[in-house]
């Protein structure tokens, strides 16, 4: 994987084999940072990362100088990588081992951004419980912004505080914001496969 911007900008993470995960594409990465930089001074945010995987979208966070930030999953393999590509880095970047929906029922927090990527073959009614959870436990700062990757078999934009979504070949991103009113600046969707 390779850091797309920021103080680390072109530097390659090389993840184990043989962890449990399917990261991010560089060009869906890309697209999905070129949205957030018209929304967001990355400089600011407190982000977290669910189902992390190897940190991909944490680290390329972290370079853009967001802080803290969160990386939650449940492999060991992950965490422990995260841990170790954060302090080679020295990132502010805490790695969390624990399942996603016992965290979000857990945790509290006031995150401008969170990010889930959960495998595209979860059960859809997995995919709305994200939602669920982070609105319902106020997780979310006021004018923050709760992002979910999917598959295009997955459709979230039925769900309460949907924003608007990107697609990216087979993958989409989600967004959805405490206000819910679309911004002028997005379409609400989007089938372009750039």
């Amino acid at each position: 994987m390779r850091i797309i911007s920021g103080k680390y900008k072109g530097r390659r993470i090389a993840a184990p084999k043989n962890l449990p995960v399917r990261p991010t594409t560089d060009m869906s990465k890309e697209a999905l940072f070129n949205i957030l930089n018209n929304h967001f001074n990355f400089a600011s945010l407190k982000v977290l990362d669910l189902f992390a995987g190897t940190g991909n979208i944490s680290y390329e966070f972290a370079s853009r100088g967001s802080e803290p930030i969160i990386a939650v999953d449940g492999n060991y393999g992950c965490v422990s990588f995260i841990k170790k590509t954060t302090d080679a880095f020295e990132f502010n970047i805490t790695a969390i081992k624990s399942d996603v929906f016992q965290f979000l029922e857990k945790t509290k927090g006031d995150f401008d951004i969170i990010f889930a990527d959960p495998p595209y073959d979860l059960d859809q009614a997995k995919f709305e419980k994200i939602n669920e959870l982070v609105f319902q436990n106020e997780l979310l700062s006021e004018d923050g912004m709760l992002i979910i990757e999917h598959s295009k078999h997955t459709k979230l934009n039925h769900l309460q505080h949907f924003s608007f979504e990107k697609a990216y070949g087979g993958s989409v991103f989600t967004f959805f914001e405490i206000e819910n009113e679309t911004d002028d600046d997005f379409d609400e969707t989007d089938d372009s496969e750039e």
